[in-house]
């Protein structure tokens, strides 16, 4: 985060397209976050960008003989795409804390300018389990489960860019 004044765009997206490897997307919605974080980029927009980071992205999809359809869920090992990064957030959901630690991808422009994308984790070990889990799938689970991770993404998105912008300002 740059520590002048100037304003930079923050930009929430549920999903985002970024590479094939990762399956932070279902379709349009991750492919349109995606292209609009690159042309950021490649215009040199003062822009981050904020997501959930879905360890078992949204599925994969199978159809049997009898094309029965069937899905299995989508695993991938974040590390070999995205840096640890040090900020921390907290949401209360339903009375739990649920704490929150961020990774980064960087987009990088076609004249070299960068736009951060912030995922944000809740499978952390000071977690209950149903916490470890929300960020755990795109899409995944009932009306409870999709607000739960949307309060994540906009209250703990918000929080995890003041601690960001506060570390900027003293380091």
């Amino acid at each position: 985060m740059p520590t002048n004044n100037h304003q930079i765009i923050a930009y929430f997206s549920m999903e985002i397209a970024l590479e094939p490897g990762m399956p932070t997307y279902s379709g349009g919605l991750g492919v349109l976050a995606g292209d609009t974080i690159r042309a950021a980029a490649d215009l040199k927009v003062p822009m981050v960008a904020v997501t959930l980071l879905h360890r078992k992205g949204y599925f994969y999809q199978r159809l049997d003989a009898g094309g029965q359809q069937s899905e299995e869920p989508v695993e991938w090992v974040v590390e070999d795409f995205l840096e640890a990064m040090p900020q921390r957030a907290n949401v209360c959901l339903e009375g739990e804390t649920v704490a929150l630690r961020v990774w980064r991808y960087r987009v990088r422009g076609v004249g070299g300018a960068c736009v951060p994308v912030y995922f944000l984790d809740s499978d952390v070990d000071e977690n209950s389990e149903s916490a470890r889990e929300l960020t755990h799938t795109l899409y995944g689970g009932d009306q409870r489960y999709r607000f739960c991770q949307e309060a994540l993404l906009g209250i703990g998105g918000v929080r995890m860019l003041r601690a960001a912008r506060r570390s900027c300002l003293a380091g």
